[in-house]
């Protein structure tokens, strides 16, 4: 894999709208406020790309100007890292204008830049991931940086502290408190905490022993799934075989698969199905471990563990869950392609290279 360069205080940093145009709209400017507030704290200047900011309606209808911001981020020398500002359903429609463009390949590959985000950027991860990309499935603008509370969440902004480091090894530990979503995000909600739990879990592992290592490899399992079958565009599955988007069986040969169900919290039937359509993919009889992360709120946890068990069964994979990475917060980033280490005994994951390139 080619690793980017850790960030360095007074880098600029592009802000991309790769899915949702939310970002845009004036019922979220005390958002867009906060977020740039956040990233001058960071050390961080954010530079929203020409695109980013215009809105639900123009960037649904134009997948090609969602696509040209993540091309001029890459081409442009000054800007050192991206930020997704948020996720959403239907980026898989920027696959023409960036694989087929030779252009957006080198500079991917010969600049590469840290790659942010989460959720339906599951399918930007991996049409980097398929040019040689380490990108990292962590925070974004909006859901993170922007976060309405009076602070940043502490585990949160660890994350992104670890983003201007490059230690040999990092333990991700689990977080020793989780937060609700808010149901609030109004202007009048800016400045409040959000509803806070003591973590009584930690990570659990639901089967195996002893050590497994392997490299990193997945994302939100709802939009694995729409490369597969999708129930909103008909043509997902149809673009991700033409452009590759969801890797063949065969690349997840030893992999510690990571999963994390979205904000729409799939009922048990739903999550189930999906399993099972990576499974008849080829894909979990593939992996060396799967690792989930907490459901949002920790709607269906329990049901969540017991089917992923079931599915698996037959596999006796190894598997590890509440992990702090995807739709629940406080967020970690996890890097695509990176070697990993579950030490199934003591409820442990370390990623046992350096995130970034030595310097």
């Amino acid at each position: 894999m080619i690793k980017p360069q850790a960030l360095q205080k007074g880098d600029h940093v592009a802000i991309v709208s790769l899915s949702s145009g939310v970002l845009g709209e004036k019922s979220v400017a005390h958002e867009l406020r906060a977020g740039k507030v956040r990233m001058k704290e960071l050390g961080l200047v954010p530079i929203f790309m020409k695109n980013s900011l215009k809105g639900l309606d123009y960037l649904k209808n134009h997948p090609e100007a969602r696509a040209e911001d993540l091309k001029q981020a890459f081409s442009d020398a000054e800007i050192k890292g991206i930020f997704c500002a948020i996720g959403g359903d239907d980026t898989y429609r920027l696959a023409p204008y960036l694989l087929k463009d030779e252009s957006f390949i080198k500079n991917v590959q010969e600049h590469p830049k840290l790659f942010t985000g989460f959720s339906d950027t599951t399918v930007n991860h991996l049409m980097l991931y398929q040019l040689g990309l380490t990108t990292y499935y962590g925070p974004s603008f909006i859901n993170d940086v922007a976060e309405l509370g009076p602070d940043l969440l502490p585990y949160t902004k660890k994350t992104l502290e670890h983003f201007f480091n490059n230690p040999k090894t990092t333990e991700i530990s689990s977080s020793p408190i989780w937060y609700e979503e808010r149901t609030d995000f109004s202007s009048q909600a800016v400045g409040t905490s959000r509803i806070s739990h003591p973590e009584k879990r930690g990570y659990q592992v639901l089967r195996g022993s002893g050590k497994v290592t392997g490299k990193l490899l997945g994302g939100c399992l709802d939009s694995l799934n729409s490369l597969i079958v999708d129930r909103y565009y008909p043509d997902e599955p149809s673009v991700s075989q033409e452009f590759h988007l969801l890797p063949d069986a065969d690349e997840f040969v030893g992999k510690i698969l990571f999963l994390e169900t979205s904000e729409e919290k799939p009922d048990p039937a739903l999550y189930k199905t999906m399993l099972e359509n990576l499974k008849q993919r080829g894909i979990l009889q593939n992996v060396a471990a799967i690792i989930t992360g907490k459901p949002q709120n920790e709607i269906y946890y329990e049901d969540y563990c017991r089917i992923l068990k079931e599915v698996t069964a037959d596999l006796q994979t190894p598997l590890m869950t509440n992990l702090n990475f995807g739709h629940a917060y406080p967020r970690t980033a996890l890097p695509y392609g990176l070697e990993a280490e579950l030490d199934l005994d003591l409820g442990k994951l370390t990623i046992t290279e350096p995130y970034f390139q030595s310097k």
